[in-house]
Formats: C-alpha cells, structure tokens, sequence
C-alpha cells in the first residue's frame, strides 16, 4: 500500500536553522469568536463588546489575543509538535497589529535551537514563530520549546545548541491598539480597579473555579486545528504513560486568564507573553483555579491614558487560593501547579 500522507516530524528532523511554511491559511469568523467565549467565558469588555472598542478608538470588536495566539500555534502542530511528549515553554512573545474577523492568519517558524535528552528517546525543540495576516502584518511572534519523541533511537544525536531566550518584552516594543480618549466607563468594564490602584508585589486570588470536561478541551483543541496525537487520540494515549489524553496547555492560559477578570476586570488587553511553563499535566475533570502577582507597573512612553502590569499568572488544578509553596525543596513544582505564566496587560489609566 502507498501512502501519501505526512506522519510529522521526528526529533531527528530538525535541524537548526530550518525554515517552516504552515499549512493551511486560517479566516478568524464572528463564529470563532462565540466558540471561544462558550469554551472559556472570558469577560473582558474589549474582546466582548463592538461598542465598547469602538468607545476606545477601534474600528471594531479586535479577535481576543489569546485567540489569535491558539489559531497560529496550532498551524506549528502537524510540523512541530505532531510526535510531541509535551509542550514546555514560552518566551519573548508580542503581539502585533490587531486581528478582526474576516482576517487570514499564516505562520512561519524558524528552528532555533536543539537538545538530545538523556534518555536518548525524545529531544527538546525551539522554535521562533511568526503569525501574519493577510497582508504580511506580523499579529504575533513566540518562542516555544517542545519536547519531542525519536523515530530511531539509534540516531546519532545533533549538537546541542539552546538559544538564549528572550526575557520580558520591553515596553517600547509593545503594541497599544486602543486609546482612551474621554471618561473610561469602569461600571460597564467590570470594576472600578484601574492601572494606578495596583501595587508591584501585590497577589490577587481570582477565587472562581472552572472545571474542564472532555468535550469541551477536544472542541477547542479542533477550533485551534491543533493535531497533536496526546490531545486528540485515545486509542494511543491509553495505553501510554498516563492511560488518557492531555489537555491542551493553552486551554489552561485562556481558562486562567478568563478567571483573572475576577480581580483584573480592567486588563483589556494582552500585548505580550514574556515566559510561561506547563509545569504539571492536566487531564478533564480536572477543576482550575487562578491567581496572579504583579511584578511591574510600567508606563508607557508616550501615554497617559494606558498603563501595562507585567503580571505572573499562576494556575493550580483541584486546589484554590496561594498560601502554599509553589515548589518542593527538590526545586519541582507543587502537583497542583499547571501553569506558570508571566505576561504583560495593558489597562487604562486614572
């Protein structure tokens, strides 16, 4: 029998320096973004209201930045990730220029980095990922670094080579797309908190929980077109190390960032992700809980109607709250732990 069909790319692969054209060329609808709002909630009045962004300078209601971040990088899947262990972690990402529905987003990647483990059986890739729309606007650009299974274990390993990763993204290079320009309505926003009443070092506890279901993380997984064998087959993941599939890591940032509106109501606005970890697995039936810490208050050259909180975002699975050690004496995070987030918000200004 021949087979035309692509069983994705093996650790052995990649090679640094490799460039990667996605398939396929993906529109953002207005159905897009109603699937995204039942699949997680997120309440934020820019991402939910035409009015509301038109009331802060934008020609309409802009695709929820998380959004925009699930449709690129489940383009990188079938060449990246298809035969992944796990995805372990974000650095240096921004968004660019707004994305509205009828919009047409691609993504590139370049390899940027190679690391053979120990076991000889699976390596870690880094990747630096752009996604445009359909006028060549760059809307977001990453760096992920996935841990991926061998085809040939015999396989002599690359030379190792880690790049350095970006840190936080600097203030000058974020992307403000909304401005205030009269009274800022706080009581249709949510909350009357805005960028002056926040303090560095403060830790907010979002309280609410939300508990993901099966169908719920395999609809987005499909939304996002994300492929990868650990979300969406069963018939392998049974009988692999941990017997079911994984959650999409994303599924937990978007559900940990639609719970931060409990306490965060004002942050309208993702503009970058400086660093994150999915640091333990979770699986449906699993309930998630959130807080964050802010770790800068930062202004915004230029403006003084938005100010940007660099905020660490902390999401835990059947376990509230953040008086506990978020890690052992071994230097490992807490069970409970699944996601470490560290990314910068925009917020209007007193």
């Amino acid at each position: 029998m021949t087979s035309k069909t692509q069983p994705g790319n093996y650790f052995e692969d990649f090679t640094v320096g490799q460039q990667i054209v996605h398939a396929t060329p993906r529109t953002v609808t207005d159905g897009d973004l109603a699937l995204y709002t039942a699949l997680y909630g997120s309440r934020f009045a820019l991402t939910s209201g035409a009015s509301f962004a038109e009331s802060l300078g934008m020609p309409g209601m802009p695709v929820d930045p998380l959004l925009v971040f699930h449709i690129v990088f489940g383009k990188t899947v079938p060449d990246i990730s298809l035969n992944a262990v796990a995805n372990l972690g974000y650095a240096g990402g921004r968004f660019g220029v707004p994305v509205y529905p009828g919009d047409t987003l691609a993504a590139t990647s370049e390899v940027i980095g190679l690391k053979q483990n120990s076991n000889g059986k699976t390596g870690v890739v880094y990747v630096r990922t752009t996604g445009t729309n359909e006028r060549g606007e760059m809307v977001v650009e990453y760096v992920r670094w996935v841990m991926v299974n061998k085809r040939d274990q015999d396989a002599p390993a690359p030379e190792t080579v880690i790049p350095d990763l970006p840190g936080a993204v600097a203030i000058d290079d974020l992307q403000v797309p909304f401005e205030v320009t009269g009274d800022y309505d706080t009581t249709l926003a949510g909350s009357p908190f805005v960028w002056d009443d926040y303090e560095v070092g403060e830790k907010i506890d979002h309280v609410d929980g939300m508990t993901i279901e099966e169908a719920e993380h395999m609809i987005a997984t499909r939304l996002y077109q994300n492929t990868a064998k650990v979300h969406f087959n069963q018939h392998v993941e049974g009988q692999g190390r941990n017997g079911r599939r994984l959650i999409y890591g994303g599924n937990i940032i978007s559900l940990a960032r639609a719970l931060s509106f409990n306490g965060l109501a004002n942050a309208q606005y993702v503009a970058a992700i400086n660093g994150g970890s999915h640091t333990n697995p979770t699986f449906a039936g699993n309930t998630i809980y959130a807080w964050s810490e802010v770790l800068d208050r930062l202004e915004i050259p230029g403006r003084t109607d938005v100010g940007a909180l660099r905020l660490r975002t902390v999401a835990t699975k059947d376990r509230s709250g953040a008086d506990f050690p978020l890690k052992g004496d071994d230097g490992k995070y807490d069970p409970s732990v699944v996601l470490d987030f560290d990314y910068t918000v925009l917020m209007p200004r007193r």
